[in-house]
């Protein structure tokens, strides 16, 4: 994002605000197969039936109860509807545009079944079907697992960040992190250091599979000299490592520079670690557009730890997906996490750092361009940063302390004008923004901080989000 596109797209953004409620969209599982349900085909057409497939988090998996009784889909644009006002067994269940009419009103039970008010009928599995595309119907409720419908997934034993989404049926497409693994069975490189008396490079792993990153590498390795960390690996197995902008795997961005690599140590799993102590004049990216990254608008999610006392007022610590061009092409060619001083359209509160969302041509806070009375500065040592937008309507952004505590919700509600559809490109960024690294280095002024973050396809579910944070808080950052 560059401050020439935000001045010129100032004069044409308009107030927006929260609804005055938002429902929370999450994916409705089988209990008899796992898998999701599903408008058949992702598409939103008038009368489209429901059906059972793998979870993949993509809109058409994403349900939400109303307080009027709805189920809806498709960021709220579309309801499930029993089709033709039927009453029968063996109903079909489509999709239909909104009507507050009785066959559209559903009652979410303890049971885990879902029943039509007007039918008594539940939303059940075509002959107990587990098989991808099994059809779902209206049926006479009896109880059985073809009728249980969990809006919530337990995450697995001991698992890790990646490993809770997976069970969200979002799975990780990128995974980062200098201090520890981010899936419980994952036992690789970290990142690399490459020291100034001799331009050798060392990978630092693991200490063992999930746990936290083996610092002793990196100090024997820099001892008596001084080190940069030249790229940090995905943990994803889809390639996605992010290399600094300016070596000879990303070319043409010579402006930028590695980050120094023992700014920062910590203590994560109570192993010692060290931080991407990101300066200006520091970036990472990836082109992973083809590699998983969602595009278009596709839906997507992330996270990120961060700390908020190393944080500067520059263009733009940023950590998600970016352009492909590395230039500021558009409304809607980012979809990244933004932890800074900025508040370019108001909004915010207090001094920051704030969590946003850099959208190109903007950095948005949420709320109204005048004032946002959820958003709140995050101050502490490590804070935890999470976005997730469905890329036609809506997103949102929490903020937390990664010590303790849950997610606070700073925003959660439709796109800003000009933003829908989205219109990503699949790169990643981290430590500057989407047009880095300009001859003037306006993209690339930001100080920040980086602990650990991934993306996701697909539009993360709150009980997700709030699994990942719990994980955050038992690795013990210190």
């Amino acid at each position: 994002m560059s401050l020439a596109r935000w001045l010129a797209a100032l004069a044409t953004v308009l107030i927006w605000t929260t609804p005055a409620s938002a429902a929370t969209a999450a994916p409705l599982v089988s209990a008899a197969s796992g898998r999701c349900l599903d408008v058949r085909g992702n598409v939103d057409a008038l009368g489209t039936t429901l059906q059972i497939w793998d979870c993949t988090g993509a809109a058409n998996q994403a349900f939400e109860f109303t307080a009027a009784g709805e189920l809806r889909t498709f960021g709220g644009t579309r309801c499930v509807d029993a089709y033709g006002n039927q009453t029968s067994p063996g109903t079909q269940v489509v999709i239909w545009a909104c009507n507050g009419q009785a066959n559209q009103k559903w009652r979410q039970n303890p049971d885990g079944s879902i029943t039509g008010t007007q039918s008594g009928l539940c939303l059940d599995v075509n002959h107990a079907g587990t098989a991808n595309g099994s059809a779902v119907i209206l049926w006479t409720c009896h109880g059985q697992p073809n009728q249980k419908w969990s809006t919530t997934t337990t995450p697995p034993p001991g698992g890790r960040p990646c490993d809770i989404y997976a069970s969200g049926g979002t799975p990780c497409v990128a995974a980062h992190s200098t201090v520890r693994a981010l899936y419980s069975s994952y036992s690789g490189n970290l990142y690399q250091v490459r020291r100034s008396s001799d331009s050798t490079t060392r990978n630092v792993a693991v200490l063992a599979a999930g746990g936290p990153a083996n610092a002793a590498t990196q100090d024997a390795f820099c001892a008596g000299t001084s080190c940069v960390v030249t790229v940090v690996y995905d943990q994803s197995g889809r390639g996605n490592d992010l290399w600094y902008q300016g070596s000879g795997v990303v070319p043409g961005s010579p402006q930028s520079k590695p980050a120094t690599a023992t700014s920062e140590s910590l203590t994560v799993g109570g192993a010692k670690a060290y931080s991407l102590y990101i300066n200006p004049g520091n970036s990472y990216w990836r082109d992973g557009h083809l590699t998983g990254v969602p595009t278009g608008s596709a839906p997507e999610g992330m996270y990120m730890v961060t700390s908020g006392t190393h944080v500067n007022s520059g263009c733009c610590f940023d950590y998600g997906n970016s352009e492909t061009t590395r230039k500021a092409d558009a409304a809607g060619a980012m979809d990244a996490i933004n932890f800074s001083r900025q508040c370019w359209f108001g909004g915010c509160s207090g001094t920051g750092p704030w969590v946003q969302a850099d959208l190109e041509w903007g950095l948005f806070p949420g709320g109204s361009q005048a004032w946002n009375p959820n958003q709140r500065p995050f101050t502490g040592r490590f804070v935890t940063a999470t976005l997730k937008n469905n890329g036609t309507s809506r997103f949102a952004i929490k903020g937390s302390d990664a010590q303790s505590g849950g997610l606070y919700t700073l925003y959660d509600g439709s796109l800003p004008p000009g933003y829908s559809p989205m219109r990503k490109q699949g790169a990643i960024v981290l430590g500057s923004g989407g047009d880095c690294c300009k001859p003037d280095g306006g993209a690339n002024l930001s100080a920040g901080t980086f602990y650990e973050g991934a993306m996701v396809a697909g539009y993360p579910s709150d009980a997700t989000e709030n699994a990942v944070q719990a994980d955050i808080v038992s690795a013990g950052y210190r």
